[in-house]
């Protein structure tokens, strides 16, 4: 086992992180730059080492500082966490070139997984459903006009190497595909510096469900059930849980079954997520995540399974302890996202927390490092914390969170509570009966 693992993130992820080390007797290194100095994941570290001034380019994302980190301290593991370079296959090759190792998949599985296109060709070949769409790269509108009137309107264009919501724009007619191209392969380019992008169809009430997977190095792959993430705004989550109110046993076994067996042939190895759309009985692949994901903990939560402390062992060479047949799914659990932002045109909204007050009591979790004096600062992610509830059924569940919503308290700033305030007692919410539109419209209908 690790001796000492440098943690290469910052915020709730690398409190999280360090608390799972701290479990398994390893000495932990924080990274932070100057902004970051009185981080809660600062100050419960072993170590810590400044990496660089705020901008995320020169500090959580300075990989010739963060390698020099391994070496001052001497660090024999890097965790990622989410976000910055957990899904940087070149930071991976890094890590191993200097003699530690990289807690995440292989760097062949990150890069592949990392282009769209080639992700999609290769879970295609693996067995899994996919979106109908091209099979590459858009090379002209004439191209994107034919296909699109082969698979039917409307489409959606996509970039390559995309992520975030960016460069992703919805054509309903041929009239409107050229400039959907134009505007997606703009934002692409200027997002990801790659202006490929590629057509799928557009479905128009799906469900974003994703499979949690677990791989170790002897080839043993087992998923731990499904997550429901179609609460988004522009793309991007506010409210996962787990099991998803669409997904029956039959389901959850069939799909299940279909990943594990595509990624155990391409002999993938530690945690993953495949994210599909649901819609009429029917998964498409859309992407997968080689890495933790935020919403992780509502899995943990209806398993009992600490996944990060599972990406460690496996990282260090240890075989699952569990079979699939041994993965139960008990009660259900929920995550709202809590950001520094205004509830409803979310707004950012950085500042010093004035008051700070985590809910409590039975199934009640709050995964954040921010206290009462803390500054939010304004050159990252918003994320103040996550609340994850769990309960014996998805209703008690739903009453559980209710509770907690109103117990918490962030003061000095705005966030994204009152939001959630409200959606818990929406009755689409309370009945499951949502898809991955339904939070825009709402929003959109609030506002009229």
């Amino acid at each position: 086992m690790f001796e000492k693992v440098l943690i290469a993130n910052r915020g709730e992820i690398a409190l999280r992180v360090n608390r799972a080390c701290k479990e398994m007797g390893i000495a932990t290194v924080a990274i932070h730059s100057t902004a970051d100095a009185e981080a809660m994941h600062v100050r419960l570290a072993d170590e810590s080492v400044c990496v660089g001034p705020p901008p995320a380019s020169q500090s959580y994302l300075n990989i010739p500082a963060i390698i020099a980190a391994c070496e001052i301290t001497g660090a024999d593991a890097v965790h990622p966490g989410y976000g910055f370079l957990s899904e940087n296959a070149r930071f991976a090759e890094i890590v191993k070139a200097h003699g530690k190792t990289f807690i995440g998949p292989l760097p062949e599985h990150i890069r592949l997984m990392g282009d769209k296109i080639a992700a999609k060709q290769a879970v295609q070949s693996l067995g899994m459903p996919v979106v109908p769409g091209s099979s590459g790269a858009i090379n002209s509108d004439i191209e994107a006009v034919r296909l699109a009137e082969e698979i039917g309107f409307p489409v959606i264009v996509k970039a390559a190497a995309g992520g975030g919501g960016r460069g992703m724009k919805i054509a309903r007619s041929a009239g409107e595909l050229s400039s959907a191209l134009s505007t997606a392969r703009a934002e692409a380019n200027a997002a990801f510096g790659d202006a490929s992008v590629y057509l799928e169809k557009y479905l128009e009430r799906p469900r974003h469900i994703e499979i949690q997977i677990i791989a170790d190095s002897q080839g043993k792959v087992v998923h731990l059930g499904e997550r429901d993430c179609s609460l988004q705004r522009r793309h991007q989550k506010v409210w996962e849980e787990a099991p998803s109110p669409a997904v029956n046993t039959e389901m959850r076994d069939r799909i299940g079954r279909v990943v594990t067996q595509g990624l155990t042939q391409l002999g993938y190895l530690g945690v993953g997520t495949v994210e599909f759309l649901y819609e009429n009985g029917s998964f498409y692949f859309i992407e997968m995540n080689t890495r933790l994901q935020v919403e992780h903990p509502v899995t943990e939560l209806v398993t009992g399974l600490d996944l990060v402390r599972e990406q460690i062992r496996i990282a260090a060479g240890a075989a699952l302890e569990f079979d699939q047949g041994d993965v139960t799914i008990s009660g259900h659990a929920i995550e709202c996202r809590i950001n520094a932002e205004n509830p409803f045109t979310f707004t950012p909204s950085p500042g010093k927390i004035t008051e700070f007050h985590a809910p409590g009591g039975l199934g009640v979790r709050m995964d954040s490092a921010a206290y009462s004096g803390y500054r939010i600062p304004p050159y990252y992610d918003s994320l103040v914390g996550k609340l994850i509830v769990h309960g014996r059924s998805r209703n008690e569940c739903l009453m559980r969170l209710r509770r907690a919503l109103d117990e918490l308290v962030v003061g000095g700033i705005e966030t994204t509570i009152p939001l959630f305030q409200e959606l818990i007692r929406e009755p689409d919410i309370l009945d499951g009966d949502y898809n991955i539109h339904w939070l825009e419209k709402y929003l959109a209908g609030r506002k009229s």
